[in-house]
């Protein structure tokens, strides 16, 4: 599967990139998580918005959400071959009401479910620690067996290494810098590095970056942490995992 970061910006978009989105690939199948500011024209420079197959939206804040109704527009004005499904959870359902337009997208609700196929994807979803319902993910390919563990938004809970374990690439919210550990909120960088240690993962991308930090800094952090090779999300890189 192949992994194209649209947007990592954590909280509000920059110049250089969005907020949080991806998009996941595999067998002509196209998934996107997250769809936030800034990241319908990311999503529009990949490819035609219009045959993308399902959008995953981890939670309700706005740097997660804020393109879902212009990629929903989009369709609605330029015609889609078929309905896009908007998988959420319906823990406000109000936000999840608006996930289905006619013609245009339905929503489908995730939380009552361990486990989920989406097209050649088994999804896997635990909340995590966020002021709002807020759910990770751990996507298996279903040809090659491969992981994908993306964290969401979150603070350190201890069922991380076990939900992360033996990821091939683990997509970690790393918005703080080490020293503030145990804020409830997000990781910081030595708590990106101890999940990763402790689940064994084969790779570290740090996404959801304060843009007011120095990148070179957040990687250096993680780096004295673990062993594991780091990177960090930029606009556009691509992963196969």
């Amino acid at each position: 599967m192949k992994l194209t970061i649209l947007g990592y910006s954590g909280a509000y978009p920059t110049e250089k990139s969005g907020t949080t989105s991806y998009l996941l690939e595999s067998e002509d199948f196209t998934l996107a998580i997250d769809m936030g500011s800034g990241d319908f024209l990311a999503l529009k420079s990949q490819m035609d918005p219009r045959e993308l197959d399902a959008l995953w939206i981890t939670h309700y804040h706005g740097d997660h959400i804020a393109d879902v109704n212009v990629l929903q527009y989009y369709r609605q004005l330029n015609g889609a071959n078929h309905l896009l499904k908007i998988y959420g959870h319906d823990e406000d359902n109000a936000q999840f009401a608006r996930f289905t337009i006619p013609n245009v997208s339905e929503g489908i609700a995730y939380n009552h479910q361990d486990k989920m196929q989406v097209g050649p994807f088994y999804i896997q979803t635990m909340k995590t620690k966020h002021p709002v319902p807020t759910y990770a993910m751990r996507i298996t390919e279903q040809s090659t067996g491969k992981v994908l563990t993306f964290t969401a938004d979150s603070g350190m809970m201890p069922e991380w290494p076990s939900f992360a374990k033996d990821s091939d690439l683990f997509l970690a919210d790393t918005f703080f810098l080490a020293g503030n550990e145990n804020n409830g909120i997000h990781f910081t960088t030595k708590e990106t590095a101890e999940v990763a240690n402790q689940a064994k993962v084969k790779q570290i991308i740090a996404t959801h970056l304060f843009n007011n930090i120095d990148r070179l800094q957040i990687k250096s952090e993680i780096e004295q942490y673990t062993d594991i090779p780091v990177s960090l999300a930029t606009k556009y890189k691509t992963y196969e995992i």
